[in-house]
C-alpha cells in the first residue's frame, strides 16, 4: 500500500517531464526556425479545425490547424502542419515560411515573436514545475509521517493495570 503513495507522484513526475521536455524542444525549434534567417514563399493547402470538450455541459475548445507546402532552398518540398495560426490564412493564400535546415527541416509560418514565444514556454514551465514541486513535497512529507508514526506496527508495548 505504501507504495502507491510513491509510484503515483512519480508517473505524475514523468508526465510532468514529458511535457516539459516537449514546450521546451518546441521552443528550441521554433526559435532555430525564426533565427536562421532562411525564407521562403508558402502556400496554405489547407485548413482544418479540430474540437476538444463539450460533454457533460463542459465547454468546447476549437483549435484551428494549418497545412503548408514550401520549397527548401536545397530543393526539398516540405509540407508541414502548424496549430493557432491566424484565422485569416485559407487555402491558397501566400505566406512567409521561416524555416532551418537540416536533416529534418523545422518550419513556421507564424510571424516572429521571440518574446511572446518565451513568455508562453516559461509559462508552461512554470506551471509544470509547481506540479512537480507538489509531487515531491507530497511524497516528502508521506515518507515523514510514515516513519514518525508506523502504521499497522505490531511492535508497540501493551500496559496493564491491575487492580488492587
Amino acid at each position: 500500500m505504501d507504495a502507491l503513495f510513491y509510484v503515483v507522484p512519480c508517473l505524475i513526475l514523468a508526465i510532468v517531464l514529458f511535457f516539459g521536455f516537449h514546450a521546451t524542444r518546441h521552443w528550441w525549434q521554433i526559435r532555430a526556425a525564426w533565427n536562421s534567417g532562411l525564407t521562403a514563399e508558402g502556400h496554405c493547402l489547407r485548413t482544418f479545425t479540430t474540437t476538444h470538450g463539450g460533454g457533460n455541459d463542459t465547454s468546447v475548445h476549437t483549435t484551428l490547424h494549418h497545412v503548408y507546402e514550401f520549397t527548401a532552398r536545397d530543393g526539398r518540398v516540405v509540407r508541414f502542419e502548424e496549430e493557432g495560426g491566424p484565422a485569416t490564412t485559407v487555402e491558397g493564400d501566400i505566406v512567409t515560411v521561416h524555416y532551418a535546415e537540416g536533416a529534418r527541416i523545422v518550419a513556421t509560418a507564424r510571424r516572429p515573436s521571440r518574446a511572446g514565444l518565451a513568455a508562453s514556454t516559461v509559462g508552461v514551465l512554470a506551471i509544470l514545475g509547481v506540479v512537480a514541486a507538489i509531487c515531491v513535497g507530497f511524497m516528502i512529507t508521506y515518507h515523514d509521517v510514515s516513519s514518525e508514526f508506523p502504521f499497522g506496527d505490531d511492535t508497540t508495548e501493551s500496559v496493564t493495570i491491575e487492580g488492587s
